[in-house]
């Protein structure tokens, strides 16, 4: 059988790469939406390359993301993220992707979805995924998204034009509740493990918290280490499951080991110094918080932008596992300097205590992005059989 080719922009958010497509070209029975994407990023691949589609073997640029016309009244554009499993046929839906997050924005004004008026964009998008407003800031240059500037951010090489990220209300995307089991910090039961106190915080993603102590770790542990300790990445999936049911994302073990992306799972510890993947060293006096971060089973090679949010509420949470670890700077308001395998992030997390209950208000923080390149997607036409009878020869082969 012949290609099928779909209009697609491939751009980098972040520390992240993807296929982006527009809605309207995707069949609008979504359960066919996932042959579709396996196909195009080249999983499942048990080699881990996926050198057959446009993934790169870890999670981090195995992702897909489609923007449409909005459908609800406070945002301007629609955005749902799909993470694709690497070596799995497998595509997961119940979770955003941060620095993807940040493209989304730009594609919309560059693509003639959203209009802008002036030397400043403000892109009201709402995260499908997670049904929370994301408002992305960003400069204009000549009527497109500005790609050339001086931030930079950790993992990435050079530098870009700045895009504010504001998580508006961000708690309970994944379980409607800031904190699901209404516990600052519990006692979690792992089998295979023990008892283990952590702390269960949803803002912008779930995200279990576990002190790398408790795990016999440093906590400035490099992500080839942590992989190739069978040991240590067995505990921590042991610890993602328990968390799942706790937190009420799944209704028993076996529910859990399928939910791949949510709940993350990382560990913290106090500010330390720490060798970095470029072999400079970071100090600990410059960072409030060292953590490490498992999404989808590897460990991140930086930390997930939206999981660097919930760690930055939870810092904010007195009492938290992740409190406890971050430095006291006496400012509630200061941003929080993460030291993570890529360099330092800075979070900034509003978090106010109301009515004894805790309210994480708004996260901010600031990425890059960069068009890569657009055309179009090409997918085996034999992979896609649910799309091919839907269409009925209407797309493009090749």
């Amino acid at each position: 059988m012949k290609q099928l080719r779909l209009p697609a922009v491939f751009m980098r958010g972040g520390t992240s790469n993807a296929v982006v497509f527009h809605a309207k070209d995707l069949p609008r029975d979504r359960a066919q939406w996932d042959e579709i994407f396996l196909a195009a990023i080249g999983s499942p691949d048990p080699y881990g390359r996926q050198l057959d589609g446009m993934g790169g073997g870890v999670s981090s640029v195995s992702k897909v993301c489609v923007v449409g016309p909005s459908s609800r009244p406070d945002a301007d554009i629609d955005y749902t993220f799909a993470q694709v499993q690497v070596k799995k046929a497998e595509v997961d839906y119940s979770a955003n992707c941060g620095n993807m997050s940040s493209a989304m924005g730009p594609f919309a004004v560059d693509e003639g979805l959203f209009k802008v008026a002036g030397a400043e964009a403000v892109v009201r998008i709402h995260n499908t995924n997670t049904k929370k407003i994301i408002q992305a800031r960003f400069n204009m240059d000549e009527g497109l998204s500005e790609v050339d500037g001086d931030l930079a951010i950790p993992g990435v090489s050079g530098t870009g034009s700045p895009v504010r990220l504001e998580f508006l209300q961000p708690g309970g995307a994944t379980t409607g509740k800031l904190l699901p089991t209404g516990n600052v910090t519990d006692v979690l039961e792992v089998p295979g493990v023990g008892k283990l106190t952590v702390s269960m915080v949803d803002a912008a993603n779930a995200t279990v918290f576990v002190r790398a102590a408790d795990l016999g770790l440093k906590g400035t542990e490099m992500p080839d280490v942590l992989e190739n300790n069978a040991g240590i990445m067995k505990k921590l999936g042991a610890i993602r499951v328990a968390a799942s049911v706790a937190m009420g994302i799944a209704r028993n073990p076996e529910e859990a080991a399928k939910k791949s992306a949510v709940p993350f799972v990382g560990f913290v510890s106090e500010a330390q110094d720490a060798m970095l993947l470029t072999g400079e060293t970071i100090q600990a006096a410059d960072i409030d918080l060292t953590a490490r971060m498992l999404s989808n089973g590897q460990p991140h090679r930086a930390l997930p932008l939206t999981v660097s949010l919930c760690t930055a509420v939870a810092a904010r949470i007195e009492g938290s596992v992740v409190h406890q670890a971050t430095r006291a700077t006496g400012d509630r308001n200061a941003p929080i300097r993460i030291g993570m395998p890529s360099g330092i992030l800075t979070v900034a997390a509003d978090v106010q205590m109301k009515d004894g209950l805790w309210h994480a208000e708004q996260g901010a923080f600031y990425r890059t992005q960069r068009r890569l390149f657009e055309g179009y997607v090409y997918v085996r036409a034999a992979l896609v059989p649910g799309l091919v009878a839907a269409t009925r020869g209407k797309l493009k082969a090749a």
